[in-house]
């Protein structure tokens, strides 16, 4: 079973409820899969996006649109089976979510903990790997990364890991030692 405390809303009842039934019918890996494809999907294609979130579809309109990209990417019977409930129920606009609370169970399950990590630019494979020996050695456990890119940052990294965020950026440099010359 899940970790069901953890996870009182509704996008956490529904990932504990999904969690359970993959774990169950051992295709966790396959679900996890899935719905990393799911919100790959969405990130690249407003249309998509506005199919699972916009209230003006009907749950007819959802279940079709959604129930054809399960086909083609091949998605696991227990995943179209989910997003088919999450349309009936109208609940497909908490479907981003219910991924993230998926995913942390998942992740814990495994061992892993998930880190954001914030670069002004790409980070290249060779730095990433060696970010994430860091952290593996600082953690104690097995870093998943989720990168983004916001140049504003000018240079550095800000790094989350559960609620701890570790901000070595040039903006937040800059903008403290802006802070400490007004001071004085």
């Amino acid at each position: 079973m899940a970790d069901q405390g953890q996870h009182s809303s509704i996008a956490g009842r529904y990932a504990t409820a999904v969690f359970d039934l993959a774990v169950e019918g051992d295709v966790l890996g396959g679900v996890a899969a899935d719905f990393a494809a799911l919100k790959a999907m969405m990130k690249t294609s407003p249309d998509l996006t506005r199919l699972v979130k916009a209230p003006v579809f009907s749950r007819d309109d959802q279940k079709k649109g959604m129930g054809a990209i399960l086909t083609q990417m091949g998605a696991q019977p227990l995943t179209a089976r989910f997003i088919d409930l999450l349309a009936d129920k109208r609940r497909l606009f908490s479907f981003l979510d219910i991924v993230a609370a998926f995913d942390a169970m998942v992740a814990r399950r495994r061992g892993e903990m998930r880190a954001e990590v914030t670069s002004a630019r790409p980070l290249k494979d060779s730095e990433l790997a060696e970010l994430k020996e860091v952290l593996k050695a600082r953690l104690q456990r097995e870093p998943k990364l989720e990168t983004h890119v916001d140049p504003s940052l000018l240079g550095g990294l800000i790094v989350k890991v559960g609620s701890r965020m570790i901000d070595s950026s040039l903006r937040t440099k800059l903008n403290g030692m802006r802070t400490a010359m007004r001071g004085h």
